[in-house]
């Protein structure tokens, strides 16, 4: 395996179609009672939450509004990407939203999303913003990932990104 990372260019959002987005999701964390705790779920999720054209749709909103994907590429063949938009919220800090990171279903547990978390987040400090808001599913995996890269719960929660999915846990990675 050998693995390069680049930045995508606007034609190229259909190349996520090639990525198996399938995962097993053992646990979640969700609010039962007023309290929240891990539910087991034991849930095979074959595709991309809400569907490929969903993601399609928003990483062509990402790159015309002056976002960035940045793809990890084992030869020619996407095997995972992230997603930063370039709208800027927020009323003490300034954000922006990481909006999609997916991996490969072969690839995951390799290291590309750290990889590619990174990548972003070092191409995020050319602008002037302070933290990049992520609306993380609630899987335990997912959750443990984005504790392992030093996300921690929002300061500010963007009620807007909240509404979306209730269920999503909001994080924040500082840059500054």
């Amino acid at each position: 395996m050998n693995i390069e990372y680049r930045q995508l260019v606007a034609n190229e959002y259909d190349l996520i179609r090639g990525i198996n987005p399938s995962r097993f999701i053992k646990r979640v964390w969700r609010k039962v009672n007023g309290v929240k705790q891990w539910i087991d779920i034991n849930w095979k999720d074959d595709n991309y939450p809400n569907g490929y054209e969903h993601h399609c749709t928003a990483l062509k909103a990402t790159f015309e509004g002056g976002g960035f994907a940045i793809g990890a590429f084992d030869d020619d063949w996407l095997v995972g990407f992230c997603s930063v938009k370039r709208d800027v919220f927020g009323k003490k800090f300034k954000y922006v939203l990481l909006d999609q990171i997916f991996i490969s279903n072969a690839y995951q547990g390799c290291g590309i999303g750290k990889d590619l978390f990174r990548l972003s987040v070092e191409k995020v400090k050319q602008w002037d913003v302070d933290k990049v808001y992520i609306c993380a599913g609630s899987s335990e995996d997912t959750l443990a990932f984005y504790s392992s890269m030093g996300c921690i719960d929002a300061e500010e929660v963007n009620q807007q990104l909240y509404e979306i999915d209730d269920n999503d846990v909001q994080l924040e990675y500082g840059i500054r």
